[in-house]
């Protein structure tokens, strides 16, 4: 039986979350004045729809929702953990991708350091060289909390 070749092909839950991420960033430049929901944000959002996987714009659709619908308890976990850092002095690219991150790694079954891992992956292609130690640091705190009990969950870090 022959085993089949992975390839440079990332996987769709990874594509996923990489949409995932770019509706999140892209929600950041909406008119305040003016605001779009969340759903149009994603419906209208130009590479949701050259998107050919469908199980990736589903994956991604769960994880801008539940971002969205948990937005002030996971923005609390990116202020507790930051260390002086306020939400609006934190880069929008981290910003997107903490939340995204915290949210999996607190309200879905994603193992700790796969989340870590996901997050310094997107940091790395879409964010600046100093993006990946502050993104690091903050969720390594975010997964000691969950570890020892924090947030009511169990999974081991």
């Amino acid at each position: 039986m022959a085993k089949k070749k992975k390839g440079n092909k990332p996987g769709i839950r990874r594509i996923g979350r990489a949409l995932a991420f770019q509706v999140l960033y892209g929600t950041q430049f909406t008119d305040k004045k003016n605001p779009v929901d969340i759903v149009t944000s994603f419906d209208q959002n130009p590479l949701v729809l050259e998107q050919s996987s469908e199980t990736a714009r589903d994956f991604a659709y769960a994880l801008v929702m539940g971002v969205d619908a948990s937005l002030e308890a996971v923005n609390s976990v990116i202020e507790e953990h930051s260390q002086h850092w306020k939400i609006k002095r934190i880069g929008i690219v981290e910003l997107a991708i903490l939340r995204l991150s915290i949210y999996e790694m607190i309200y879905t079954e994603m193992p700790l350091r796969a989340g870590i891992n996901e997050a310094v992956e997107l940091s790395k292609t879409f964010g600046d060289d100093k993006s990946r130690g502050f993104i690091n640091g903050i969720l390594d705190g975010v997964a000691k909390s969950v570890a020892s009990g924090k947030f009511e969950i169990k999974k081991s870090f």
